[in-house]
């Protein structure tokens, strides 16, 4: 439940958004028909474990807003409250995302990744506000802007949300508390210029593993998410604390360590999905299912992952020194926990 009002929201954020924030994909029956409620306890399990703070619950793949519901009480119920639960507002109009979010709300998730749908196609950020702001509008819980090129944004304005824009949002949107800031990706000119402006009134959130560590030699960052980054088992969360807590030396050993990890999530997130702004989660499942994580095959529409992928995803962990399962990869489209 909600213990803080809009207007105490930032404040409520600074003192519980911390650490680092994962992704946590649906997982189905073997028909499909149903969310896999066994798969989604173990996994945010394996989250608490490896020490992650939170996760965002993942949603532009093929769920009904009701299983999404379903997907936030299972994860809550083996959560805890202690565990941070971020909604995803992906679906497919503002209507049903803020249907979605309401139901969701019930069953216990705690913030808001907004995001735009792929049918939202916006000439000015008058319209971009207004989208922001009728979503954030609808719920009393905290919300973070993501400034994210696959927008298209750009049309209107080559930083897609430039500091004119946030400044308007964080001026009449009192439960916007943080800036998810990609903005000029895959530069480091956004979350640069995002921390200038805003950083005393809000979050600033780099959810770019290879650029975080680095940056927090001299910014102050307090939570980064939400990514992929459980793919590397601990290594996140555990470079992140060392880095807030002033042993940044020692967390860039880590970095070092895990760069053929880096490199073959680079070559997944390019070399499968080419001239398109769409994720291949297919492939970050892969990832989460080699690290131990269930995995299992997404619904269709779906990607698929190349072998020549596969086969560097798994060589890349056993380089970095990170676990990697043994199973062969035929098991990965079964999942390795039963609905």
């Amino acid at each position: 439940m909600v213990d803080y009002t809009k207007d105490q929201a930032r404040a409520w954020a600074k003192a519980h958004w911390k650490g680092a924030i994962a992704v946590t994909m649906p997982s189905y029956t073997p028909d499909f028909s149903k969310v896999n409620e066994n798969a989604i306890r173990h996994d945010i399990l394996k989250l608490k474990e490896l020490g992650f703070a939170g996760t965002l619950l993942v949603t532009e793949l093929n769920v009904t807003p009701e299983e999404n519901a379903r997907i936030t009480a299972v994860a809550r119920e083996v959560a805890g409250a202690d565990f941070h639960l971020f909604f995803h507002a992906a679906f497919n109009t503002l209507e049903e995302n803020i249907h979605a979010l309401k139901l969701a709300e019930k069953e216990g998730v705690d913030s808001v990744l907004v995001s735009y749908p792929t049918a939202f196609w916006p000439t000015s950020h008058q319209e971009v506000y207004d989208y922001t702001k009728a979503l954030t509008d609808s719920t009393k819980l905290s919300a973070m802007l993501f400034a994210l090129p696959a927008w298209g944004f750009e049309r209107i304005d080559p930083a897609g949300m430039p500091v004119s824009f946030v400044r308007h949002v964080l001026d009449t949107i009192p439960n916007i508390v943080a800036v998810k800031s990609e903005q000029g990706y895959p530069t480091i000119g956004g979350i640069m210029e995002m921390y200038h402006h805003f950083r005393d009134e809000v979050i600033i959130s780099c959810p770019i593993e290879s650029e975080t560590i680095p940056l927090m030699s001299v910014l102050d960052f307090q939570f980064s998410g939400t990514s992929n980054t459980n793919w590397m088992s601990d290594y996140f969360p555990r470079a992140f604390a060392l880095a807030q807590s002033g042993e940044w030396e020692e967390a860039m050993q880590l970095w070092w360590q895990v760069s053929p990890a880096r490199a073959a999530n680079v070559a997944i997130l390019t070399g499968s999905s080419t001239g398109t702004t769409v994720i291949n989660r297919t492939g970050w499942k892969y990832q989460e299912w080699l690290a131990g994580f269930n995995g299992g095959a997404l619904r269709a529409p779906a990607p698929r992952i190349p072998d020549r992928l596969m086969k560097q995803a798994r060589a890349a962990l056993v380089a970095s020194g990170l676990p990697v399962t043994d199973l062969p990869d035929s098991e990965f489209v079964k999942g390795r926990t039963k609905a």
